[in-house]
């Protein structure tokens, strides 16, 4: 199969010329292309947080199959090729349960191919409001390994990421054991110390999550935790670049600090994420969307995950952080590969990378992104 589009490698090395991109499941040739072209051509979207998506919620145990392909299929019109469903704090019977559901609808599912792997954030994060963000305080616990081979039997070791708080004891030696599995410890919902944060990256943390997020709303100037990740360069941080989650001058310094090579795009999509204002669960909570876009525990003022699209989020980082599209693809592909350990997607398109690509509209002077094909693994996936 062929697909014709400008280079968008995800690799910061996109020539702005027309490439023909010959695959079948693999990527076979990159060539160039006898004439222009009205699309743009990419690697296919990764996304490493989705809570929930088309208002289908991943925390709940009993989530139908059905829903599940429904809400993939969603994200397949955004250009996400794939992604890792989040499970989030919860009673430890939830969270296994819902782990178990998610393996079980990657196997049997044909688009069950798009979960790449998962992803745990909590339980073993702060305690304290703020840091917290919304997760359930009653089931916020120390770090355990022994949990952690729970989610991987329930899941057939498809956990790609933990995050967690380094502010336990426990957290150096359970990073240790879980990085020695090849599982990616990030650093999350935090209020450690600096000395905690040296320690947990010294036992092999590689990733912040949501950094800017999931922190007090007053913090002292200096030091502080999140200042401390930004200076840390063995760390990558991820941002939620929705307009309501961080302002544009962190923002702009966050990208600036970690640098683009270090800097990742996710969603933290909820499950109102691509459906209309009203309420919704997420694990074993309500939460509103509201008419402006932001997704809070219901009948609070807290934020709980976000509304975004991908697609969106890209062009969001060009309007708000003033990025090329170049970088902005890169931090949504080959970064977030990265990042997550997702296989054969950290060299943009390239021959032998999984072929999982998104053609898409362009307009520079809106920054206005219109998915038109997105593949997974060489098939068309959208249109269906």
């Amino acid at each position: 199969m062929k697909c014709y589009g400008i280079e968008c490698a995800g690799n910061g090395a996109g020539s702005g010329a027309a490439v023909e991109v010959e695959f079948g499941d693999s990527i076979v040739s990159v060539t160039p292309a006898p004439a222009t072209s009205e699309f743009h051509i990419a690697p296919g979207w990764i996304d490493i947080q989705v809570n929930g998506f088309a208002a289908v919620d991943y925390n709940q145990p009993e989530t139908p199959h059905q829903e599940i392909a429904r809400s993939i299929h969603a994200l397949f019109a955004t250009g996400v090729a794939r992604f890792y469903p989040t499970v989030i704090t919860g009673s430890p019977q939830d969270m296994e349960g819902a782990l178990r559901n998610l393996s079980r609808a990657k196997d049997a599912l044909p688009e069950g191919d798009a979960m790449d792997g998962f992803h745990v954030e909590g339980p073993h994060i702060c305690a304290e409001d703020g840091p917290r963000g919304a997760h359930p305080r009653c089931w916020v616990r120390k770090p355990s390994f022994d949990e952690f081979r729970r989610w991987q039997d329930a899941t057939r070791n498809r956990i790609r990421i933990v995050t967690l708080s380094p502010e336990w004891p426990e957290a150096p030696g359970y990073i240790e054991k879980v990085t020695a599995e090849g599982v990616v410890t990030a650093i999350g919902h935090t209020q450690a110390t600096a000395a905690q944060l040296a320690d947990a990256v010294s036992a092999g943390a590689t990733l912040s999550t949501h950094l800017g997020n999931g922190a007090h709303a007053v913090l002292r100037r200096h030091p502080n935790y999140i200042w401390e990740q930004l200076a840390e360069d063995r760390l990558m941080a991820d941002f939620i670049v929705d307009g309501i989650h961080l302002d544009a001058s962190f923002l702009k310094v966050a990208l600036r600090a970690k640098g683009i090579e270090r800097s990742v795009l996710v969603t933290d999509a909820a499950p109102p994420a691509g459906a209309q204002p009203g309420r919704y669960r997420l694990g074993e909570q309500e939460v509103d969307l509201t008419a402006d876009g932001r997704v809070v525990l219901a009948g609070q003022d807290r934020l709980a995950g976000s509304a975004l699209r991908m697609d969106r989020a890209i062009e969001n980082l060009i309007r708000i952080a003033g990025l090329s599209l170049a970088d902005a693809v890169r931090m949504a592909t080959t970064n977030a590969a990265r990042a997550g350990k997702v296989p054969r997607r950290t060299n943009g398109l390239a021959q032998g990378e999984r072929a999982d690509l998104v053609q898409f509209r362009f307009d520079p002077a809106a920054a206005r992104i219109e998915v038109v094909s997105t593949w997974l693994s060489g098939r068309r996936v959208y249109p269906a």
